[in-house]
């Protein structure tokens, strides 16, 4: 068992660069080449969206807001009709068109390549706009989920003033992104919970560390003075968790075919929230959290339930 992490309040996912996301797959493609894919999906995502959809597909009822463009606001209100019912939509409609980003999955050689368009949809009148809306969003103990791509290094100050505002009304603050906006946020000591990857955890402490279950608690036990919980994402490798009572390490032991890793490290993060609200428990959390993100990695999250998901995917964690 882990740390007793007791969650209560509604999830609300803030994302303030999303897009959306064209997944095309082949059976073999190579340079040059012209031919029809094997599918073709175009959905509203985003890290922060995505997050919203694990969690929907696990029976847990969540909020979605951050931006979104105006020009394609109602386009994306009738994507996401596939989960209504469990995602409540509240996105701020700021001016201008929502980036398209593409996958490209080569089934036949397990190989991938991802096309991203930069963010465009943040301003400082935007950023009022969304700070405004999440005053009436987010209320005292809510898990407010900040995840994704930030804007330019020019408004990091805005978002920092959102993230304070919402973790002052009372809101535990979860964290998923990299780089300057990963440490300015983790500096203001607001942070609960951030879901940094090997490289992202080597980027916020300057240092390089060894992808080792050891090695990555010795150096995530460095930032519990400013985080309560930091939840590291290893890939394939499976991940571990730390928080101040211990450190527990997990990663799937079945088998099965991997056809594309876009979002599981999002599922991972959608799981391990779902986890701690079943079981207030941050070691069991990541038993939930490893089998979500397997599940998205086998492509189970579209043709299988989460019922048969937990039964299936089979999982070896301990303490580290």
């Amino acid at each position: 068992m882990g740390v007793s992490v007791r969650v209560s309040g509604k999830i609300v996912t803030v994302g303030l660069c999303p897009s959306w996301d064209a997944v095309f797959r082949f059976d073999g493609i190579d340079w040059g080449e012209h031919k029809p894919a094997s599918s073709a999906i175009s959905r509203p995502a985003g890290k922060a969206l995505n997050i919203s959809r694990a969690l929907a597909w696990m029976g847990q009822k969540n909020t979605a807001a951050g931006l979104w463009g105006r020009d394609d606001y109602e386009q994306m209100r009738k994507a996401m009709r596939e989960v209504r019912g469990l995602v409540k939509i509240k996105m701020t409609a700021v001016e201008g068109g929502t980036r398209r980003n593409v996958t490209v999955v080569d089934t036949a050689h397990d190989r991938e390549m991802h096309l991203r368009c930069r963010c465009g949809l943040a301003s400082r009148k935007a950023l009022r706009k969304l700070g405004a809306d999440l005053e009436t969003i987010v209320k005292r103990n809510n898990i407010c989920v900040f995840a994704g791509l930030m804007p330019g290094s020019e408004f990091l100050g805005e978002v920092v003033g959102i993230v304070r505002d919402c973790s002052g009304r009372g809101a535990k603050i979860a964290v998923d992104t990299y780089g300057e906006a990963l440490r300015r946020i983790v500096d203001t000591g607001q942070a609960w919970l951030i879901n940094p990857n090997v490289e992202e955890l080597r980027e916020l402490l300057g240092e390089q560390v060894a992808d080792k279950p050891e090695s990555l608690v010795k150096a995530s036990r460095r930032l519990l003075d400013k985080v309560k919980i930091v939840l590291v994402s290893r890939g394939k490798k499976g991940a571990v968790v730390v928080t101040p009572e211990g450190a527990w390490q997990g990663r799937c032991v079945g088998r099965g075919r991997v056809l594309s890793t876009v979002g599981c490290g999002d599922y991972l993060l959608g799981g391990f929230l779902k986890g701690l609200k079943e079981t207030s428990d941050a070691g069991s959390a990541l038993e939930v959290a490893i089998k979500v993100a397997t599940a998205k990695a086998w492509a189970w999250t579209e043709g299988k339930t989460w019922t048969q998901a937990q039964r299936q995917v089979r999982i070896h964690a301990g303490r580290v």
